[in-house]
């Protein structure tokens, strides 16, 4: 009889799985980066899956200016079920995880000056990770075949959190838009301190977010 209910417990988990729908991030409508954003077709393209990019030499600018981070009040937005609480709990999160990652690279700055790059971020959506079924995924026998796989496709584990936001790079000096990109940011599938508390993983999406930026530059 236990084995039955295991087996049983193995098939509603991979009915549930194999049901389970991701959030893609769109293009949202409501931005100042709105209209020159394209489909990405590159490797990256699950993860920033639109994007504006110019002919830059980042190597020419060593100061950068953070712009505080907005909460997208589009109503393409794609918040799920957070409340107002959690969207400015992440967003000040946001904050200071790119302003620590973004340090490393630039010298961080208030005004406008010569080589100076202004970073825009909009938080423009996140979901929240079942906090039962989430942890339960990462030892039950079908929850780790299904995030074996997910990991290797590089996407995220079953009823895990992610976040979604914009980023808007700008030439400070004359305002021109240089780069722009909406993003969707998650945990590795295999991580379980993440799937601990609804808003962790998207949290660790954030932190893996502004190292990318950083490295990118």
């Amino acid at each position: 009889m236990k084995k039955f209910n295991q087996n049983l417990l193995v098939c509603m988990l991979t009915g549930l799985l194999t049901a389970c729908a991701t959030t893609k991030p769109i293009a949202y409508r409501h931005l100042a980066s709105s209209p020159y954003l394209k489909e990405n077709h590159n490797k990256k393209e699950y993860k920033e899956p639109y994007v504006y990019k110019t002919e830059v030499n980042w190597k020419s600018y060593n100061r950068a200016i953070i712009v505080p981070v907005e909460i997208y009040q589009g109503q393409d937005h794609q918040f799920t079920d957070l409340d107002k609480q959690q969207q400015q709990e992440l967003a000040q999160y946001m904050q200071q995880k790119f302003e620590e990652a973004l340090s490393n690279r630039f010298q961080m700055v208030s005004t406008l000056q010569p080589k100076t790059l202004v970073i825009k971020l909009v938080l423009t959506g996140a979901t929240k990770t079942n906090t039962f079924l989430g942890p339960m995924t990462k030892f039950d026998l079908g929850g780790s075949l299904y995030n074996g796989v997910q990991s290797i496709r590089g996407k995220e584990g079953a009823f895990m959190g992610a976040v979604m936001y914009v980023v808007e790079i700008y030439d400070a000096k004359n305002q021109q838009l240089i780069e722009a990109k909406v993003v969707k940011q998650y945990p590795n599938s295999y991580n379980i301190g993440a799937s601990f508390g609804a808003l962790k993983a998207a949290k660790v999406g954030i932190e893996k977010g502004a190292e990318e930026l950083a490295h990118d530059f």
